[in-house]
């Protein structure tokens, strides 16, 4: 689970499941259940509400699913610690479709592992906590877990930049106010390293009273077998408490992929995110956002994407969450699935999507 600031600041207002069940040596379980049904006004035949490699919630079209059934056990550095999270559903089956395949590697090998990773807190000045492994994703505003974020399914931003990661993590405090980490990886979302080099991750964040912001970077070699073609990535995440019951969040991505013989590709994207929770039950969510891919590089079709989400939370018990939520997505090119089905049997395609989802998460 990528430990994203909309989880972070959702646990401080009460409003993210906080229960866990204690076992021996100061462990922790946690667990949960996500299923979700939906109506796509596209019908598409294939029963796919997203594009080729991204569809982390809500995948399947017209039907009731199982998004994500999870376990976790948790141990703090006090000073050595673990973690380890196992998940399966449609959003386990999307998460890992990019890991390379070979002796003891690909989507087969760690469909159901999320996290696994151990942590040890070295007394250096108020704590150097290092931990290696597979962990969460040091980019983006939104997790894997749909009950820490804001909205039930994940904007593009998050589908489009890595969930989680797999090296070796430094993170530091340097007071209340002051954060920083490194990190030395295999690659972009990658268990299996698809060349001989490694990637670097870098993370400043800054906490003053009600607000927080967060710098990320990632760059290394990402191509296949290929060590000297390099991918640059910077990602910004500021988050507001705009009073006791509002919160802001603004987003902004920029990507550029080095390419033998041909132009480096380059993409961009921003959002923005409000939250409001107007009673202790109950609150609601708005998300805008723009992702520019023009050379087609990271969704596979040169285009500029468009979205906006409104959701409509409800917390009637402490251990379980319903999010009711309507999505309308543009695309510059014809991207959607329909119901009409190609002589090749394919399903036709559209530039336009509407979507309503329904999600109930019950988690401890």
């Amino acid at each position: 689970m990528r430990v994203a600031p909309a989880t972070l600041l959702l646990s401080a207002l009460g409003a993210a499941p906080a229960l866990a069940v204690d076992l021996p040596l100061g462990i922790q379980l946690h667990g949960a259940v996500d299923v979700y049904a939906d109506v796509n006004f596209n019908g598409p035949a294939d029963h796919s509400n997203w594009i080729p490699g991204v569809g982390t919630t809500a995948k399947r079209a017209n039907e009731a699913s199982v998004n994500l059934v999870s376990v976790e056990l948790v141990k703090d550095p006090e000073p050595v610690g673990f973690h380890l999270w196992l998940a399966a559903g449609t959003g386990a089956d999307v998460v890992h479709l990019g890991e390379l395949v070979g002796p003891s590697a690909g989507p087969d090998v760690w469909r159901y592992v999320q996290q696994a990773s151990v942590a040890a807190k070295v007394p250096v000045g108020r704590g150097l906590v290092i931990e290696g492994g597979i962990y969460p994703s040091h980019i983006g505003f939104e997790g894997l877990a749909s009950q820490g974020n804001w909205t039930y399914t994940r904007g593009w931003m998050g589908e489009l930049s890595p969930y989680y990661q797999t090296g070796i993590k430094l993170s530091y405090a340097f007071d209340d106010s002051w954060s920083a980490q490194l990190h030395v990886l295999n690659g972009w979302q990658r268990i299996g390293d698809n060349n001989n080099g490694k990637a670097i991750g870098t993370q400043v964040a800054w906490k003053a009273g009600p607000s927080t912001l967060t710098f990320n970077t990632f760059f290394g070699p990402e191509l296949d077998n290929d060590n000297g073609h390099w991918r640059f990535f910077g990602d910004i995440v500021w988050v507001l408490a705009l009073n006791a019951s509002m919160q802001l969040a603004v987003t902004a991505d920029a990507g550029l992929q080095q390419r033998p013989n041909i132009d480096a590709a380059t993409w961009h994207a921003a959002g923005v995110y409000v939250r409001h929770q107007f009673s202790p039950k109950w609150a609601t969510s708005v998300r805008g956002e723009y992702y520019r891919d023009s050379d087609g590089y990271i969704t596979g079709v040169a285009q500029t994407l468009v979205e906006g989400t409104l959701t409509l939370e409800c917390r009637p018990w402490e251990i379980l969450i319903l999010k009711l939520e309507g999505r309308y997505d543009h695309s510059t090119a014809s991207v959607f699935n329909t119901s009409t089905v190609l002589p090749d049997g394919t399903p036709s395609t559209a530039k336009d999507q509407v979507l309503v989802v329904l999600g109930a998460v019950a988690a401890f």
